[in-house]
């Protein structure tokens, strides 16, 4: 009977693994809010949902924010930060109130999933990171009061500064000066099968060190390998070896059983003038590639196929963040909702870099909606388009020429292929989360009249313009640089 029982036991075990690396890899985007320019809440989810963006990370609980998020489906991973640590960790009462006052009016219409409790603790004082970890179980208390504990998970992030040493990957160790919220922390996560929540910048590194570390290799580019000594496992890229680096770090710990989140990456698209990465060449092709790699469910040398859930940062330049150019220009989209350039998030698309839509003429094309596509995401599309897309509904309203007939697909053809005129008749023009189509038929119908590029003139901004004035993006101490590239010998970063 006992032998039986591990027998069960045993294939349980097994399952349960297999289904972990057999689990998509999900990703989302990080909706900094950083500025004093940027569109309403109302107006961010719809711009969301027309890219198809289903996960969304969030660095506050802002309840206008958390409203607008209500019953769209997007999963939200929502922050309390460093600053209110103190109160969380004291008192088990603050984080129940703060849960019944900011998450349960709002859930589960708001779909909330995870909960960052402090973020990069190992670049705030001391006294502050021993505070994370009372907070982290303060919160989980009032979440298993509430029932929620097993829907609700409880992280907190972490730079690649927690580690003291990161290459070669396989000898990927935590700095043991953290080992005191570390440590418990971990346990934590362990016990309670919370992700253990890393922000990785391939980019830091290649900035601060561009003679000896190779640009392809930091965006994903390399022809060729760089080998872990220890292992012999190929490396084409600087974020799997960052990744398989906490792997490694989390195994020699013996916390194996403890999945790993990206909660940060990317790459600016403009900088200073010695930040010359910094382009939006360089960081539609980082943040493709790192998609691609991500969805295609690749994993990392050491962990081949496991999922490896990925949050791009960041939604918005912030033209509130302080330091160099580069912090101000993370951003996919600028302010007013035009974007920086051309990114495909189901990570089949082709890098096709514009930055001037309006030099390529329609030659006789037509954007249309999907038949494939639902009537919800058609309609938010739609929304988008006669709203924030700047396009001129009023054919399509009733007893106008365009109105008959009256369904959404029809409504969304001829709207969709007035905002792919007025911004260049380029591909990212007709995309619209992936329910716009070109065609070479001419839609017009009756009296309904679809715009060409010489029939219109194009009056909404350029969806791919280059950027006209500055904005912004992430910030990260020197510490945080410093630590990234002190756990890497530059000479064995570049591909040999």
């Amino acid at each position: 009977m006992i032998r039986g029982f591990r027998i069960i036991i045993f294939a349980t075990s097994l399952l349960l693994m297999i289904l972990g690396i057999c689990r998509a890899s999900k990703v989302g985007v990080c909706y900094g809010r950083n500025a004093d320019d940027l569109p309403t809440p109302d107006k961010v989810v719809q711009l969301i949902q027309l890219h198809n963006i289903k996960y969304v990370r969030m660095y506050d609980s802002n309840i206008q924010v958390l409203k607008a998020f209500a019953n769209t489906g997007i999963e939200l991973m929502i922050g309390i930060p460093n600053s209110d640590l103190l109160a969380f960790a004291q008192f088990q009462s603050n984080a129940n109130t703060w849960l019944r006052n900011s998450i349960l009016p709002y859930y589960p219409a708001t779909k909330i999933t995870y909960i960052t409790v402090g973020a990069e603790l190992t670049e705030a004082p001391n006294s502050t990171s021993a505070l994370v970890v009372p907070a982290m179980q303060n919160v989980l208390t009032a979440l298993r009061k509430a029932r929620l504990h097993k829907r609700i998970k409880v992280s907190s992030t972490h730079s690649l500064g927690v580690l003291s040493r990161s290459f070669p990957p396989s000898a990927g160790a935590f700095n043991s000066s953290h080992a005191f919220f570390l440590k418990p922390m971990l346990e934590f996560l362990a016990e309670n099968q919370s992700p253990f929540m890393i922000d990785l910048y391939p980019y830091y590194a290649y900035r601060d060190s561009s003679t000896n570390v190779s640009l392809d290799y930091a965006l994903f580019e390399a022809s060729s390998e760089v080998i872990d000594s220890n292992t012999g496992l190929l490396y084409t890229n600087m974020f799997d070896a960052q990744l398989d680096a906490i792997n490694y770090a989390l195994m020699g710990l013996n916390f194996k059983t403890v999945n790993i989140m990206v909660t940060e990456t990317g790459w600016p698209s403009k900088g200073s003038p010695k930040e010359t990465a910094a382009t939006p060449d360089n960081a539609q092709t980082y943040n493709t590639n790192l998609i691609r790699h991500v969805i295609n469910n690749t994993g990392t040398p050491a962990k081949p196929g496991v999922a490896i859930d990925t949050y791009v940062f960041s939604l918005f330049n912030e033209n509130r963040k302080p330091g160099l150019a580069s912090e101000r220009n993370w951003g996919l989209f600028f302010p007013d909702q035009t974007s920086v350039y051309n990114l495909d998030f189901t990570g089949k698309g082709a890098i096709d870099v514009t930055t001037d839509g309006n030099a390529t003429s329609s030659n006789g094309t037509w954007c249309i909606a999907s038949s494939s596509a639902s009537e919800a995401d058609l309609q938010n599309a739609l929304s988008w388009a006669c709203g924030s897309g700047n396009v001129d509904c009023s054919a399509i309203q009733p007893s106008q020429p365009c109105f008959e007939p009256d369904n959404t697909a029809s409504h969304a053809s001829y709207a969709f292929n007035s905002y792919y005129q007025q911004n260049g008749a380029t591909d990212i023009a007709c995309s619209f989360g992936g329910v716009g189509v070109r065609t070479n038929k001419n839609p017009s119908y009756d009296n309904c009249l679809y715009a060409t590029m010489g029939g219109k003139k194009a009056i909404a901004s350029n969806a791919t313009a280059s950027p006209t004035k500055s904005s912004s993006s992430p910030q990260r101490s020197s510490g945080w640089t410093q630590h990234l590239l002190i756990a890497f010998p530059l000479f064995l970063l570049v591909p040999f």
